[in-house]
């Protein structure tokens, strides 16, 4: 084995050494047992194929130690679905990453194509209690970007002051997502759906931090249309990141999500903009 080839070994053994560690701890801090006993099944994986090329360098493997915190960090943030899904995205499976070995060790294309598939089955297996609620953090999320950045876009042109737009945008916000989420919860009730309130609690969480961050700057602005701007400029933000987010955990597509959610948020207010000017001349307000 030439020195290229070896450091290569090495790397794969490291990055395996590593994941299986990743897995470990995740699956030691899991409450859930089903999603620790697939982390753990993956884990044991990890370490087989580590000690695989560990057998062809003679070197014990380090892990990466920041790699390790870092994922180990994330994933509790953001949870495992998506953080695990990402590593996989980013990095690949050992496929690409045997590449540069397969002339060397032949049977490295039947291990990366073995580890491929299982990791993938097994992830698909991971049972998250935040994406079982998918469906009403988008309804909360998506209510509230169409509904404020509408009524944001009318007040900033009926309403002089941005303290009285961002009053008027608090009030109707804030109600909108008692509204929504009591909606929810009769909606789910009527359904027999036993996770009703929990339903009802994520829709109205979510559309309420949304009003919180469309309205921060008009609060902390004094020129209207600048804090107009910022509003749509964060509700853009805000689109990419859940669908960013929802397309890498549930294997989605994200351009076509992305654009229809922003089409439709940014259509809304620029509707509501040009009602404002026409309901403005209309009643004679100068406000």
């Amino acid at each position: 084995m030439d020195d290229k080839t070896k450091k290569a070994a090495i790397a794969a053994a490291r990055l395996e050494i590593t994941e299986h560690l990743v897995y470990a701890r995740l699956a030691a801090g899991c409450k859930d047992e089903h999603n620790a006993a697939v982390l753990r099944q993956i884990s044991a994986e990890e370490k087989k194929h580590a000690e695989f090329w560990r057998s062809k360098t003679g070197v014990e493997p380090q892990p990466f130690r920041g790699r390790l915190f870092r994922v180990v960090l994330l994933a509790r943030l953001l949870g495992l679905t998506f953080v695990l899904k990402q590593m996989e995205r980013n990095e690949g499976t050992a496929s690409k990453r045997y590449a540069e070995l397969s002339a060397a060790f032949p049977e490295t294309a039947k291990l990366s194509a073995e580890e491929g598939a299982h990791e993938k089955s097994l992830l698909g297996m991971l049972d998250e209690e935040r994406l079982q609620y998918v469906g009403s953090v988008v309804l909360g999320l998506n209510d509230a970007l169409v509904e404020l950045t509408g009524a944001l876009a009318g007040f900033t042109l009926a309403l002089a002051d941005t303290k009285i737009i961002s009053l008027a945008g608090l009030v109707t916000g804030i109600s909108a997502a008692f509204s929504m989420a009591a909606s929810d919860y009769l909606s789910s009730k009527a359904e027999n759906d036993p996770r009703a309130a929990k339903s009802a609690l994520y829709t109205g969480v979510a559309y309420f931090f949304t009003v919180i961050l469309l309205i921060l700057p008009f609060l902390l602005l004094s020129t209207k249309l600048a804090a107009l701007a910022i509003t749509l400029a964060t509700a853009v933000l805000i689109i990419f990141c859940f669908n960013y987010y929802i397309s890498v955990a549930k294997e989605l597509d994200f351009r076509r999500r992305f654009l229809e959610m922003t089409f439709i948020s940014l259509g809304v207010a620029a509707f509501s903009f040009f009602i404002g000017f026409i309901l403005k001349g209309v009643l004679g307000v100068d406000a």
